[in-house]
């Protein structure tokens, strides 16, 4: 609805404003209006809930001026320019900038109400958009499952956001272990397929015979499935081990491609698993196909590469296993912090879980340490030590985090039980709860 949006006239004419702002609230439109760009500027925040109309001749503070400091607030802020006879120069300046469109006096009033509606259309789109992303950034429906605070796992729901909301293929890359899969069950969950089929094929599962009937037909006549192809029409079909295709394979699946045209028809995501074996999917795959599924492209963090997101998913993993155990979650000492931020990890997160189920195991029979655990893991990981060193005070910063964290969740954030058993006052227990991010109302 049009009243859902407000615009903002931005003119040093009286007016000229309320002639604007009449026609536009006869349209359904909240107006608001400005005498000047500086009086707007005060006004107009970052997730403003509408559009601006701004002339661009003004004493003080001109529109191109108001526009690139809008801009700079807000790139996706639709800004429509009111320019003079003669002002094209200005409005092709003003188009470079980033401005929405331009309106040359003297202009249509019908013309004007046109490129309100496609302004707050766009407007409201963004806005929805960015809720959206506040929304399973903060930790809701299957992002729930990316946890995390280093910048790889930001810029991964980030990935995951933008992407979702595409319709273009995607390629997933990354080491096992990383949560692949769990990446394309997200993409599938933010988008606008959410609703629709969901079909995760594993081309390594299968020979060739029966992951080419799998995929495109015709299927054995005791098999009441569809082929994956059809069977996920409309909706997602996830290719796990993508690299695995054969050639007469990938040129069939080029052809559907090809065929389909776009993949508003069905989404393919791929997933590549060659990453820690030293080669590329761009060298597994031709070339042409390669293309068409890396239009959009995801990789995955190593473990070793998020910093103390390592000691938050230990943490979570053996609080889990130790309620499915019924026993107490094994205590972490500095040092074996330390070493767990400092392995190699290999096998990442899909190791680290394992790990996390051993360390309760051992615990619960009263035997072993984590570090002895590390130190006997794949491929005997000696020394534990990354090829990248971290200051001292990394280390302790980590630590101490997870202590309090740890502490916290144990007494479901009572903080006067939490000072006592870590014997801190209580102005230093919030001073270090704040500089770590640690929220009382998150343990409740």
């Amino acid at each position: 609805m049009a009243n859902a949006m407000k615009i903002a006239i931005v003119d040093d004419e009286k007016d000229m404003r309320q002639s604007i702002s009449q026609w536009l609230a006869l349209s359904g439109y909240d107006t608001e209006t400005f005498a000047s760009g500086e009086e707007a500027l005060g006004a107009l925040g970052p997730d403003y809930p509408g559009v601006v109309i701004t002339d661009i001749k003004m004493p003080g503070m001109d529109g191109i001026q108001l526009l690139r400091k809008l801009m700079g607030q807000d790139s996706a802020l639709p800004v429509i320019m009111i320019t003079g006879h003669g002002d094209v120069p200005m409005a092709v300046e003003a188009m470079r900038i980033g401005a929405f469109d331009f309106l040359e006096k003297p202009f249509n009033p019908d013309r004007m109400s046109e490129l309100a509606k496609k302004a707050t259309n766009a407007r409201r789109l963004t806005l929805d958009n960015r809720a959206l992303r506040s929304e399973l950034a903060g930790g809701e429906q299957i992002m729930n499952k990316f946890i995390g605070d280093s910048p790889a796992m930001h810029r991964l729901r980030e990935d995951i956001l933008d992407l979702g909301q595409a319709d273009g293929h995607v390629l997933i890359e990354g080491e096992t272990g990383t949560g692949k899969t769990l990446v394309a069950h997200a993409l599938h969950a933010v988008g606008a397929r959410a609703g629709k089929k969901f079909v995760l094929v594993s081309c390594a599962a299968h020979d060739e015979d029966a992951l080419m009937r799998r995929l495109f037909g015709p299927m054995l006549p005791d098999d009441m499935r569809l082929p994956a192809i059809e069977e996920a029409r409309g909706g997602t079909l996830v290719l796990e081990d993508i690299e695995a295709l054969s050639d007469a394979s990938q040129a069939r699946l080029l052809s559907v491609i090809n065929d389909q045209g776009t993949p508003s028809e069905t989404r393919i995501v791929a997933i590549c698993n060659l990453q820690d074996e030293g080669r590329t999917c761009e060298t597994a795959l031709r070339s042409d196909l390669y293309y068409r599924l890396a239009a959009l492209k995801i990789t995955v963090p190593p473990l070793r590469g998020r910093g103390e997101d390592i000691l938050t998913l230990f943490t979570r993993f053996t609080e889990q296993f130790a309620d499915e155990y019924g026993c107490e979650a094994p205590h972490v000492s500095a040092q074996e912090a330390a070493q767990l931020l400092q392995a190699p990890w290999p096998g990442n997160v899909r190791q680290l879980i394992n790990l996390a189920e051993r360390a309760v195991l051992q615990s619960r029979r009263g035997q072993g340490t984590i570090a002895s655990l590390l130190m006997n893991d794949h491929d005997q990981m000696q020394p534990v030590m990354t090829t990248e060193g971290k200051p001292l005070k990394e280390y302790v910063e980590a630590f101490e985090r997870m202590l309090i964290d740890n502490t916290m969740r144990r007494h479901k954030g009572a903080i006067s039980a939490v000072m006592e058993e870590l014997c801190l006052p209580r102005r230093t227990l919030n001073e270090k709860m704040t500089k770590y991010g640690l929220q009382r109302a998150d343990y409740r």
